[in-house]
């Protein structure tokens, strides 16, 4: 059985005319949408959900999933 996403993870952009979740353009993980922008979901110590060290996981990403701030 496929259990629904949660409908606060389900933050929908447009892209190419499509309706598509807004992920990182840095590690493909789905962002979720903030009063700002979007940011990655539960990051844990500098890794993205995955567990994966990317730059971006603390910054604040724009609807195409580009990070506005990297944090260093």
């Amino acid at each position: 059985m496929i259990y629904p996403s949660d409908p606060e993870l389900r933050t929908i952009a447009v892209r190419d005319g499509q309706s598509a979740p807004v992920t990182c353009v840095a590690c493909g993980c789905r962002l979720a949408q903030t009063d700002g922008g979007y940011v990655h979901f539960n990051p844990m110590a500098g890794r993205d959900a995955r567990g994966d060290r990317v730059d971006c996981v603390d910054a604040l990403h724009d609807a195409n999933g580009r990070p506005l701030l990297v944090a260093v």
